[in-house]
């Protein structure tokens, strides 16, 4: 019993953070699984993760959508394109011994981390409105009168949730620590708008890789659901402390944070993986 409240509490930290900067917090599960059960699979820790971050992004998402912050037409638009990518990569992780997973996960969120603390021109800064083909224009208004006026290109949105579906889904972290930073400079998206949006296409991103993972086998009703179970209980409640506190928080604090963190775990994992 005292494994499994120590995995609740587990999930409410994550699940208040991973909300609080858009992502399902797997980036942060993966590597404390790998450091808890040395003896894992990859496959058990990505399938145990994605249930965790399935949960955690339902529960962002019914937050979000109380605060009127999801773009729910672009978001539908964006989780069909994980769709073929997510599959794809819950099949891949199957094939890849642990060490080579610690090493290629350390590289992943140290490339990232870096990515996030580097300088680079104000995300708010206004720019002339994109034109031409493809070209999707959104209005927001979110409970509390707060509007938002953003376009973006289709195509480079569905690339981008093409590629993430692949990635989280092969590493087990829900992809909103890529996913968020690439709405933001990439396709521009306010940053209330980004958080939001990326809940809703993990939770069907999640979904999709989840139901893989059911399939083969790997999530079956036994201990492995079970610890999984008690950290997504956590992550549920600790998403809607992440939600209310959203408003609160500078988006240049959010990614620095995100940064900050990432780094931190990718060192981590690393030396784990170099010293075994």
């Amino acid at each position: 019993m005292v494994e499994f409240g120590l995995l609740a509490l587990i999930g409410v930290a994550l699940g208040a953070f991973g909300t609080l900067v858009g992502s399902g917090g797997g980036f942060l599960l993966v590597p404390i699984l790998l450091f808890i059960y040395p003896d894992m699979s990859p496959k058990t820790v990505t399938a145990m993760s994605l249930f965790v971050v399935l949960a955690n992004a339902c529960s962002g998402t019914f937050a979000y959508w109380r605060h009127g912050r999801i773009d729910f037409r672009t978001g539908l638009l964006f989780a069909a394109a994980t769709l073929p990518s997510a599959v794809a990569g819950a099949v891949l992780v199957a094939y890849i011994p642990r060490q080579q997973f610690n090493m290629i996960f350390a590289a992943f969120l140290g490339a990232i981390g870096v990515w996030l603390l580097l300088p680079r021109p104000e995300t708010t800064a206004i720019r002339a409105p994109l034109t031409g083909r493809g070209v999707i224009r959104r209005r927001l208004t979110d409970r509390n009168g707060l509007s938002f006026v953003y376009s973006y290109r289709l195509w480079q949105g569905l690339s981008i949730s093409a590629v993430v579906g692949f990635i989280s889904s092969l590493l087990g972290i829900g992809g909103g620590i890529v996913y968020v930073p690439a709405m933001l400079m990439m396709l521009r998206f306010p940053v209330y708008v980004a958080t939001a949006t990326s809940q809703f296409v993990l939770a069907v991103m999640a979904l999709e890789a989840t139901a893989v993972h059911v399939a083969h086998g790997t999530l079956t009703w036994d201990l492995t659901l079970a610890r999984a179970s008690a950290i997504a209980a956590g992550a549920i409640v600790g998403a809607q402390a992440g939600a209310h506190y959203s408003h609160r928080v500078r988006g240049d604090t959010i990614l620095r944070a995100l940064g900050g963190a990432l780094l931190l775990v990718a060192a981590r994992l690393l030396w784990v993986a170099l010293s075994a």
